[in-house]
């Protein structure tokens, strides 16, 4: 650990970062009061998605799950449909999941203990700290991206915030600042800090740290990040193919990105459909491109819509059209369903 880092912890301004916080707070649903159960939903929520995304996914939630053991006793694929959408899927089952641990061996309760959270599945050191701090009002750090660019700033870190050494030495400073007296405070302060302040492009002139802050006249240039690995693009023939009364669908295989999510058959642009599928098909028009991105790849959807007679084709389902709506798709192929339905092309 730097020392000197560590030094220049002492020079922060933490009233000034309470008064500004209490000024300027959003309201939002999981902010008042919240139970530990809320704060793990939301924090697992707002990872890699945006407050105004979340909020009513959010609310939808805690109506559908109020509790622990409601999302324990729920189906996974209700869960997974709730969730559509927000995209990372794996956030959703991990939730289902660590619901069902927490029902078994914690009595539907999350614990505030390091250790016994460490043992819920999908719970990593931010939403940890995050429950510790935010429901338990424990001394914990919660660094999350927001917390990451604030400090690297405030402390002029000159080394990729993406290395998890350079991670672990900005958590051990957050600590630093973090006082004995309402700790979840300052900890919400800085993460409100670099959500409405210190965002990619800075505000030093309005902010409330600006006088101590290291890196405030290089704010541009920080924080560091390695290089990102380039965008794989991907060009999708996709069979939208029907029988006038079911759909023929996929279903994501279970570890795999899109596991448990639902899509339509899809090809390279190249390939005879009807070779590959073992189907005659009527082709009944063009439906319009979708284009959507997952992890490094970035895919162009080429829909077309096909009449077909039924026949069971291996690792395909047919779905009536009264049930698709119950079942979740991933998101460009939800965009193609949606394309179906406001086109009115099938009464689905």
């Amino acid at each position: 650990m730097d020392l000197e880092k560590l030094s220049h912890a002492q020079s922060f301004d933490g009233e000034g970062l309470r008064q500004w916080f209490y000024l300027n707070r959003r309201p939002l649903p999981w902010r008042e009061n919240p139970s530990p159960y809320e704060v793990w939903v939301s924090e697992v929520m707002l990872q890699q998605t945006q407050v105004s995304v979340v909020v009513p996914y959010f609310k939808r939630w805690m109506t559908l799950f109020p509790t622990i053991r409601a999302l324990a006793a729920a189906p996974l694929e209700k869960v997974i449909k709730t969730w559509e959408g927000l995209g990372y899927y794996s956030r959703a089952r991990n939730l289902h999941e660590g619901a069902r641990y927490l029902t078994e061996h914690h009595g539907g309760e999350l614990p505030n203990s390091y250790d016994a959270l460490k043992k819920v599945k999908g719970l990593g050191p931010y939403t940890i700290g995050a429950i510790l701090s935010f429901a338990f009002k424990e001394k914990a750090p919660a660094v999350d991206g927001n917390v990451l660019r604030v400090l690297a700033r405030y402390f002029a870190v000159e080394e990729p915030i993406d290395k998890t050494f350079v991670q672990k030495e900005i958590r051990t400073l957050t600590a630093a600042l973090l006082p004995d007296k309402e700790p979840w405070i300052i900890m919400e302060g800085l993460i409100e800090l670099g959500a409405l302040i210190c965002q990619k492009k800075a505000q030093c002139e309005i902010c409330p740290l600006k006088m101590s802050c290291l890196g405030r006249c290089k704010a541009a240039l920080l924080p560091i990040r390695s290089k990102r690995e380039k965008t794989i693009h991907l060009h999708r023939a996709v069979a939208v193919v029907h029988t006038g009364q079911e759909l023929l669908l996929k279903k994501g295989e279970g570890g795999k990105v899109m596991a448990d999510l639902h899509e339509f058959p899809y090809f390279d642009r190249e390939v005879n459909i009807e070779k590959v599928l073992g189907l005659p098909l009527k082709p009944q028009g063009t439906l319009p491109e979708v284009t959507h991105g997952f992890t490094k790849y970035k895919a162009f959807l080429y829909p077309r819509l096909y009449l077909a007679m039924r026949k069971e084709i291996k690792g395909h389902i047919w779905v009536p059209f009264q049930e698709v709506k119950n079942i979740p798709f991933s998101s460009g192929h939800r965009r193609i369903l949606f394309s179906l339905r406001n086109n009115k092309l099938l009464n689905i």
